[in-house]
């Protein structure tokens, strides 16, 4: 994992250098199509900056077992170099099933909070970023029964308890201009969470 953190970061490191070299190549016309500081995108180099809104679907682990974590974010970038906004995201882990009561058990829930997110070389098509969220969120256990005919249809669902909890997260993106409306990003994040204790989560 330490390899790859490695690999990763040095791999960011070697964008700039790679963008100043083709620079270099640019004829004078070129370079003066291109105003300093502005955004460069993979299809498009000649693209500004502002507040943006994305949409995100990941795995993580809630309570040791696999989960869904879908959300989003709005920022307004500051220079290029800082993102300040909101986020939010929803999840739900896989249910354990109880042959006693013939009911099957589950975590749902949500969080969101002040999104912070540094960004490193930001103007280049290929950029490296790092959001932090600080907020909070509520989590609930609940339990139903499946029909085994149709496994995703739900009988009926009994909440039994709730709780809320504080959250930060920290991560890394490797972010791709593509073009100037539309951006893909690859990601990995740490949630840090204090130790929460629930019936039969």
């Amino acid at each position: 994992m330490k390899k790859l953190a490695v690999i990763i970061v040095m791999m960011a490191l070697a964008v700039p250098v790679v963008m100043g070299q083709e620079a270099e190549n640019e004829s004078p016309a070129e370079k003066q199509k291109r105003r300093p500081g502005e955004v460069q995108t993979v299809f498009n180099p000649n693209s500004g900056s502002g507040g943006y809104g994305a949409f995100s679907v990941g795995y993580t682990q809630i309570n040791g077992r696999d989960a869904l974590l879908m959300g989003g974010r709005g920022e307004w970038v500051i220079g290029h170099g800082f993102g300040l906004g909101l986020g939010g995201y929803g999840f739900v882990n896989d249910p354990i099933y109880d042959a006693a009561d013939n009911l099957n058990y589950s975590l749902g829930g949500g969080y969101g909070g002040l999104m912070l997110e540094p960004i490193l070389f930001g103007w280049f098509p290929v950029h490296v970023s790092f959001p932090i969220l600080i907020g909070g969120g509520g989590v609930s256990s609940f339990s139903y029964v499946t029909n085994w005919d149709d496994p995703y249809e739900y009988e009926y669902a009994n909440y039994i308890a709730s709780t809320a909890f504080f959250v930060t997260e920290v991560g890394m993106e490797i972010e791709f201009n593509l073009v100037r409306f539309f951006r893909l990003t690859i990601f990995g994040q740490y949630r840090y969470v204090p130790d929460i204790t629930m019936l039969n989560a």
